[in-house]
């Protein structure tokens, strides 16, 4: 029979309360009838519901790493709760009967089989010869080249603008942005997004947001924040131009893995890391984080999972934007306490901790094994690490956030602050980040002292411009048994 945890359930579930009401039907016996086929792809069961008839309900694992649930009943939730709870009746061992695979599915997979080996043929299976294949592919080529070449102007003439706009205000000063001043730049924000270039609209809204801060309360942290911005915005200017003129330079605007193209707004279809090979193939993640912020420059919830791979150490996040707009039709995520097994795993350009996607995953349990893995990976000296940690950071496009597995001999406190002390004696102090959900205090609420000695951290190194400092913020520990969550 197929083995199925909960936390797969879980992650399928649109939402929470589908997960509870499935649970209710599975534990009060809902099911009135439950087979399989004898293959093992296909499950079915008949559930007793609110309508007149039962409901049929299946779940069809011919793909077993995106299963496929159908059910009769009405509700536009999906899977509903009646596929949920089939797929808790399978995670529980009940018994199930045999049966064959129904006509109606057979035919849903032979279309869906059909559809994939057209798309595999192509052209030769329209009834053009090999010299018509070619010629229509050569010219949907040079008029999807020619598109990009348009567009790739269209945004360096945003860039001009954006260029200007940031010469006036540094030569104005920051102070001048405020009242009709403030409105002028938002109606230049709106602009942007008719060039091409969401990132920078979105730094530039990000900046509107830290000034009028600024105004209303005259705090200093919303001036350098609005610094912060700035230099990020100037920067993204200056290499993106350099970028996008050498592109139409060099006749070459082809995809590539530098960074500038997500930065400018650009957004990466897993094919396309496919192409320029940033992929990797049978990986197995492990959740150690999870939290959810909003950037009020967005307009979205990120909810951010933070993850080890489990061959190497490499610490990757994924995010799941969710536009204000939009909530009601963009799930949200939620947290894993499972390992992830990825068939193919695809990263994001770039530096420090990558972005990562996947599609179709299966989740298993942690073993004690794997957490010795995430162990062996943590870093045993802080100054090797805080000092890649700032070359890192020093670029203004970085992520101002770098994520680690740190070793640790002490977590205490050094007078009023907590600091992690390693087995050579080196010290950071601890601190929350601006851009993460406060954790520290949660150190003194530990249950066990144990936690506090000999353990292995997961932390986000910042810079704390107050301070004028490198800190780190405890992110989880990592024991010879579990991980102790204290975002999650």
């Amino acid at each position: 029979m197929r083995e199925i945890t909960e936390q797969q359930i879980v992650a399928m579930a649109p939402n929470q309360s589908a997960v509870a009401n499935a649970k209710k039907i599975s534990q009060k016996g809902g099911f009135v009838r439950l087979e399989c086929s004898a293959d093992d792809t296909f499950y079915l069961g008949e559930c007793t519901g609110s309508g007149k008839n039962n409901y049929i309900t299946s779940v069809d694992f011919l793909d077993a790493a995106s299963p496929v649930c159908r059910c009769s009943c009405p509700s536009r939730q999906f899977p509903c709760k009646h596929g949920l709870a089939l797929l808790f009746e399978i995670s529980a061992k009940k018994s199930f009967g045999v049966c064959e695979i129904p006509e109606d599915i057979q035919k849903k997979r032979d279309k869906k089989q059909a559809r994939a080996e057209k798309a595999e043929a192509g052209d030769s299976a329209n009834g053009l010869t090999e010299e018509e294949a070619a010629k229509k592919k050569a010219a949907s080529a040079k008029s999807a080249k020619a598109a990009k070449v348009k567009k790739i102007k269209k945004q360096l003439e945003g860039l001009e603008l954006a260029e200007k706009l940031v010469t006036d205000l540094i030569k104005a000063g920051l102070g001048t942005m405020g009242g009709t001043t403030l409105k002028t730049y938002e109606q230049l924000s709106k602009q942007l997004g008719d060039y091409y270039l969401p990132g920078p609209q979105r730094l530039l809204n990000g900046l509107i947001l830290e000034i009028a801060a600024f105004q209303k309360d005259e705090k200093e942290e919303h001036y350098e924040a609005a610094i912060d911005v700035l230099e990020k915005f100037w920067t993204l200017i200056k290499k993106s131009k350099v970028y996008l003129t050498e592109k139409i330079e060099n006749d070459n605007v082809s995809q590539d893995d530098n960074e500038l193209y997500e930065e400018l707004g650009g957004i990466w279809k897993l094919t396309e890391l496919e192409e320029i090979g940033s992929c990797a193939q049978k990986v197995s993640l492990v959740q150690l984080a999870f939290w959810v912020n909003y950037d009020a420059a967005r307009k979205e919830y990120i909810d951010t999972g933070c993850w080890a791979d489990l061959a190497t150490g490499k610490i990757s996040m994924t995010y799941n934007y969710r536009p204000v707009k939009a909530l009601k039709y963009v799930k949200q995520e939620d947290t894993i306490f499972g390992v992830a097994e990825l068939p193919m795993a695809f990263y994001y350009p770039g530096q420090g901790n990558q972005r990562v996607r996947w599609d179709g995953s299966s989740i298993r349990s942690v073993e004690e094994k794997d957490i010795a893995a995430v162990r062996g990976f943590a870093v045993t000296s802080l100054a090797a690490e805080t000092k890649a940690v700032k070359n890192m950071i020093k670029n203004a496009l970085a992520d101002p956030v770098h994520i680690s597995l740190v070793s640790y001999e002490l977590l205490g406190t050094n007078g009023e602050h907590y600091v992690l002390k390693n087995a050579a004696g080196e010290t950071i102090q601890l601190g929350d980040c601006p851009y993460l959900e406060a954790s520290v205090d949660r150190i003194g609420l530990l249950p066990d002292g144990k936690l506090l000695e000999n353990q292995v951290l997961l932390g986000a190194f910042y810079y704390d411009s107050e301070d004028r400092r490198l800190k780190l913020q405890p992110l989880s520990i990592v024991t010879e048994k579990e991980i102790v969550r204290l975002l999650y």
